[in-house]
């Protein structure tokens, strides 16, 4: 199947609690739009260094990246509003949308996943979780997030975001078809 690409590139922001389910979405986001995926937690465990240093690198990346005019999907520090308005900031002066998705999880079943034991990654503590929950602001209205589910199906999901992203597509407009004459007939019928 080939990729979907958005006509206008986009910054495909995920955002949520921990154990919602956005690094899944992004990683399956990512794989649709033949995307990059630009994850700080997962450059500070395969690199070896700490969250702080590896936000500032996908900082880095993220300018680079948007160079090359393309679609990505991004999973940074996004919890608080302030967060996210720097990230739309710089996505804007790049020539970028951005589209917030947010993805919900009844906040035990997010638990749950979160401090349970992972694969690549470290679980969080009880008390990590809880301040987790509590630094996240939920989205405004005025950033129109696009609200998903992090219990249900990828493909179930991904039809809300590729609704979304095409109803931001810029206005076409076909110009209208030059005149034809009007041809007569003998029998008063209409040619166009």
């Amino acid at each position: 199947m080939k990729p979907l690409t958005p006509t206008t590139p986009h910054v495909i922001m995920l955002v949520g609690i921990p154990g919602a389910g956005k690094t899944t979405f992004a990683e399956h986001f990512a794989k649709t739009f033949a995307a990059p995926y630009l994850n700080p937690r997962a450059v500070s465990r395969q690199v070896g260094i700490g969250v702080d240093k590896a936000e500032q690198v996908t900082q880095i990346l993220l300018k680079e990246l948007f160079k090359t005019e393309r679609t990505l999907i991004y999973e940074g520090p996004t919890d608080t509003k302030i967060e996210r308005a720097e990230v739309v900031k710089l996505a804007k002066h790049a020539g970028y949308h951005t589209l917030v998705v947010w993805v919900q999880t009844e906040p035990l079943e997010a638990k749950r996943r979160a401090t349970k034991k992972q694969q690549d990654g470290i679980p969080l503590s009880s008390a990590e979780f809880q301040n987790a929950v509590s630094y996240f602001q939920a989205p405004l209205t005025s950033e129109k997030p696009v609200v998903i589910s992090g219990r249900h199906t990828y493909a179930t999901q991904l039809k809300a975001v590729l609704k979304n992203l095409a109803r931001s597509r810029p206005d076409t407009q076909v110009p209208p078809a030059p005149e034809q004459p009007i041809v007569r007939s003998g029998r008063n019928i209409i040619i166009r």
